[in-house]
């Protein structure tokens, strides 16, 4: 089993056991794309790496042999058209099966690679391709972005070299697919100042913006071994696993749930991509081809819940896990309910593989993050700096004060490509939780988003969660807004149900309703019914465009 060569070992009895005893080995020269992707494809060429299908029928296996070969025919196509190790290439394919192969072939050459997503706008793509200085855009043609790419180009930035294009043909573009062919399917490992070791940069992921300007997240070459965490301990991912996490490429979720950790574990990924997002034909595709591991955010659950379930065959379904937000309990037992699995928990962020979640020896807390995962010393500290006590809400923070946990971002960089170094001592999340006397944690806020009312201190995702219980809310989002009498007073921004239509009796409803729930301080003296919730890209909720009230409420008035 390939995972061995990278823990101490590869079964644990308890969660104690995990925790205490389980090491991940980073070994200096490890690069994913020889020591994984080429070794499986030695090891077990005829065993499938990706099975991928679309909305019109059509489906193509891919097995390691085929991705090892493919993407020597692409290092070495990328190769000849200048890239090499520290050259910036973003990749914008969506879900598209090629974004695999390149991706691989770029860690081949040790290029620095940007996962984007087709979503950017112009100013967007140029505050991302001028910071980092991306030398090489590969994006799929014929869709929106490529007119974005050409907008940027019209910049005539001195960085950007090549455009080149996947699955169609652009005029003054590369066709990718057309001159890939030319090129051999031999690839020899680099040695000498272009072989890669596991301290250079490997890529970069831009944060989501909710509060301002993206930031870049450099990981280095060790941070595929941090998902083995993330894949076979949380997703409980083996060689006979069929994993589908539901996530665009461009977006970090992708690597925690759609190649690395998945294909340490042997296992092979579930591709769908869909032009927009549909639950039905989501469950069909998951009945269709016995997917049996499955990643999503709560959104998504959120609408499968919806869907009458019974109707669909879900016996191969063997577990179910969830991140990107926090969970609302309503969500885990209607889902229970109706499929009897329970939704596992996971935390973690850009910056990181899974450090906290409920792993399969622990009892499931709905509402529960879960534990630290194994290798990663976590804290929470109040505003000065002090450990909190059981049950007390502070900043999470992960030690690094001893070591930098496998899977760890290497630090921001700035306008200058310097990479800022973390703290020596913690790095801090920003995020607001507190642990029970049980030791899970639970998520509170962002620390931006907390509301001081009167004296309290309120997390909108407590009262999220009270509201979500009402039948009517599809979505909601919580927020403070200013008052000259309290400093701050709950405002609950809300997406009903079908059916269901604003009034002032439908309003004190569900102020009722959160007044039974949890304290009656908390509840929303406003509520304001919109039709949709302004987000960033990546489908977080953008609670500062909310805040900003009438100046934004074009975005989501009712």
């Amino acid at each position: 089993m390939l995972i061995s060569r990278y823990l101490t070992k590869t079964n644990y009895d308890s969660y104690k056991d995990f925790n205490d005893n389980c090491r991940i080995y980073t070994p200096y020269n490890f690069n994913f794309a020889f020591d994984v992707v080429d070794t499986l494809a030695n090891f077990y060429p005829n065993k499938k790496a990706i099975i991928w299908c679309d909305d019109n029928e059509n489906n193509k296996i891919f097995t390691f042999y085929d991705i090892s070969k493919k993407s020597n025919k692409a290092a070495n196509f990328f190769k000849d058209i200048g890239i090499k190790k520290g050259d910036v290439v973003m990749l914008i394919l969506r879900r598209h099966y090629e974004y695999w192969i390149c991706t691989v072939a770029l860690h081949k050459l040790g290029a620095l690679i940007i996962p984007a997503t087709h979503l950017l706008t112009y100013r967007d793509l140029l505050y991302r391709v001028k910071i980092a200085k991306v030398k090489v855009i590969v994006a799929l043609a014929n869709t929106r972005i490529c007119n974005t790419v050409n907008e940027v180009k019209n910049n005539q930035l001195s960085e950007l070299k090549f455009t080149i294009s996947v699955d169609g043909h652009i005029n003054n573009w590369i066709d990718y697919s057309k001159e890939v062919n030319k090129y051999s399917d031999i690839f020899n490992r680099p040695t000498g100042e272009e072989s890669t070791n596991i301290n250079d940069n490997f890529l970069l992921y831009f944060t989501s913006g909710t509060t301002g300007m993206p930031k870049m997240v450099c990981h280095n070459f060790s941070y595929p071994l941090g998902h083995i965490i993330t894949a076979k301990f949380w997703q409980q991912l083996n060689a006979n696993s069929l994993h589908l996490t539901v996530a665009d490429t461009g977006w970090a979720k992708a690597s925690w749930g759609k190649i690395y950790g998945q294909w340490l574990c042997e296992a092979c990924v579930f591709v769908y991509d869909y032009e927009k997002f549909n639950s039905k034909k989501l469950l069909a595709k998951i009945v269709k081809y016995n997917v049996t591991s499955f990643c999503a955010p709560p959104t998504i659950y959120r609408y499968l819940i919806k869907e009458d379930l019974s109707k669909y065959n879900l016996s191969k379904l063997k577990y179910v896990v969830t991140a990107g937000e926090p969970l609302n309990p309503e969500v885990f037992y209607k889902f229970k309910q109706n499929t009897g699995l329970e939704i596992k928990e996971g935390f973690g962020q850009t910056e990181s593989v899974v450090c906290i979640a409920t792993f399969p020896w622990m009892i499931v807390k709905p509402g529960s993050i879960g534990k630290p995962s194994a290798g990663w010393e976590l804290d929470i500290i109040d505003e000065k700096n002090h450990p909190c006590h059981v049950g007390e809400a502070g900043r999470l923070i992960i030690k690094t004060s001893k070591n930098n946990p496998v899977g760890l971002f290497s630090g921001y960089y700035n306008n200058r490509n310097n990479l800022q170094q973390l703290n020596s001592k913690f790095y801090d999340t920003g995020d607001i939780v507190y642990k029970d006397k049980d030791g899970y944690f639970w998520f509170v806020a962002r620390a931006d988003d907390i509301i001081k009312s009167s004296g309290y201190r309120i997390g909108p995702f407590e009262v999220e969660n009270a509201i979500m219980e009402h039948p009517c809310v599809l979505e909601c989002a919580v927020t403070g807004v200013p008052d000259n009498d309290r400093g701050q007073i709950v405002k609950a921004s809300i997406v009903l149900s079908a059916g269901y239509y604003p009034s002032p009796k439908l309003t004190k409803n569900i102020q009722d309703h959160v007044k039974k729930i949890t304290a009656p301080y908390k509840y929303p003296r406003l509520i304001e019914f919109v039709r949709e919730l302004p987000k960033t890209v990546s489908g977080k909720i953008k609670r500062n465009i909310i805040i900003e009230g009438t100046k934004t409420k074009k975005y989501y008035e009712y």
